[in-house]
């Protein structure tokens, strides 16, 4: 794993699953290696392109999201145990990976973060789980990439990719409103 990727995301030892943390991994390479932004970038440009003047970058949010996420399936599995089992590194791979495609949908033109030519083609949701397939990212973390945003609301999620859906929009919506 190179060392842009593991300053970006500290998280990833939260992976438990070797395999499945490198794939994560590999994805976040493949995407800085083929996008206009750099990881630098990540840690100034705002998060979502929706809220004209949002000062909150994409990693903060990112981040939050992770961590939101991952308490939300500790939490589960110790009240609900076996009734309905959460896969802790699913989710947290889930939440590393949803926003991936974020970087081939963004570019920074004039010192303003705007959407690329692949933006305005293909939303995030399908590069980030082209990037995820390439990586090697099993099929229960392309799913959550694919469902974490409104493109999801039409197939039946996962447990997995719910938390991490409400956990992107619970750190997103109060934005859209404020």
């Amino acid at each position: 794993m190179n060392q842009a990727v593991r300053d970006l995301w500290p998280e990833l030892d939260w992976i438990q699953d070797e395999a499945l943390r490198e794939a994560t991994a590999r994805t976040w390479e493949l995407a800085l290696e083929r996008s206009p932004l750099s990881a630098e970038d990540l840690q100034t440009i705002p998060f979502t392109l929706l809220v004209p003047g949002l000062k909150v970058s994409f990693m903060a949010h990112k981040r939050c999201v992770v961590h939101v996420a991952r308490d939300a399936a500790l939490k589960m599995n110790a009240f609900f145990g076996a009734d309905l089992p959460v896969d802790l590194d699913v989710t947290i791979a889930g939440a590393i990976l949803a926003d991936v495609g974020k970087l081939l949908e963004y570019e920074v033109r004039d010192g303003k973060s705007c959407q690329s030519e692949m933006g305005r083609y293909v939303r995030h949701p399908f590069s980030g789980v082209g990037l995820a397939m390439e990586a090697g990212v099993p099929p229960r973390v392309c799913h959550i990439i694919a469902a974490h945003a409104g493109e999801g609301d039409m197939v039946k999620r996962t447990t997995e990719a719910y938390i991490v859906h409400h956990a992107d929009f619970m750190t997103f919506e109060p934005f859209r409103t404020k």
